[in-house]
């Protein structure tokens, strides 16, 4: 058999303010890692290894969102270094959950938390990476999907756009032969209006979507609220239901 005349291409990760758990997935990608070994060479990830090569890189993920000053300036050495930027998970393309901070005083925050707050250096929002540089393609989910996930890398290496669909979880629910939780159960749900990835895990086991994955292509949040308060939920409770994993992408949706 002939040798692959393929070039073995770079691949370093990054982590701005996040829980790894992004990184976790890729980590979890093992064997089917060791299929792309030939191909994909990784030169920064300190979540696997110590040893880094200095960029520029072919392919960059970033995980986690820009919420200090350090963060801002350090997206933008990333994107100078990576030939295609990747952002990966709620985190790095929404703001994450500590993008709760945009709805309230982040300097209350800070005096109530810190016995030293002087020391913290802190900006006032939680953003994704997109707000700060350009991004070549935007991986939902909390935490992403392993499979979606490869997607993307094989995806560079052909030289192609992912195939990462852009619908919603229903469309999970009904390929998987879920029957819905809210029409069946009155069981509120964000299906609807989710971007798909996760496998519609939660309908399947009989719990409505929590919006891990964010806004769908193209979401209805306006005809889905009152089915909420339909099935039983005040404004409180709506409002708590879509601040969690996406809440900047989530409130972009709702404001008039």
């Amino acid at each position: 058999m002939l040798a692959s005349t393929a070039p073995t291409r770079t691949l370093a990760v990054f982590k701005l303010a996040s829980c790894d758990g992004c990184q976790l997935t890729l980590l979890d990608c093992e064997d089917e890692l060791l299929a792309l070994a030939g191909r994909v060479r990784i030169a920064h990830f300190l979540e696997a290894s110590g040893a880094v090569t200095p960029g520029p890189y072919d392919l960059g993920l970033v995980e986690g969102s820009v919420t200090t000053p350090d963060d801002a300036r350090r997206v933008r050495e990333i994107r100078a270094q990576c030939q295609v930027l990747v952002t990966i998970g709620a985190c790095a393309t929404a703001g994450g959950i500590q993008a709760l901070r945009d709805f309230a005083d982040v300097e209350e925050f800070r005096r109530t938390v810190y016995a030293r707050p002087d020391y913290i250096e802190t900006l006032a929002t939680s953003t994704p990476v997109a707000a700060h540089v350009d991004v070549d393609f935007e991986l939902r989910g909390c935490p992403i999907d392993r499979r979606q996930l490869l997607e993307v890398i094989t995806a560079f290496l052909a030289g192609r756009r992912p195939d990462v669909p852009n619908h919603s979880v229903c469309f999970e629910c009904k390929r998987r032969g879920t029957v819905c939780v809210t029409v069946a159960h009155g069981t509120p749900c964000l299906g609807p209006v989710t971007h798909a990835g996760c496998g519609a895990i939660c309908p399947a086991f009989g719990r409505g979507c929590y919006g891990c994955f964010g806004p769908s292509g193209s979401p209805n949040l306006r005809a889905l609220v009152p089915l909420l308060h339909q099935d039983g939920m005040d404004d409180r409770d709506v409002e708590r239901l879509l601040r969690t994993f996406n809440a900047s992408a989530f409130d972009k949706e709702v404001r008039p």
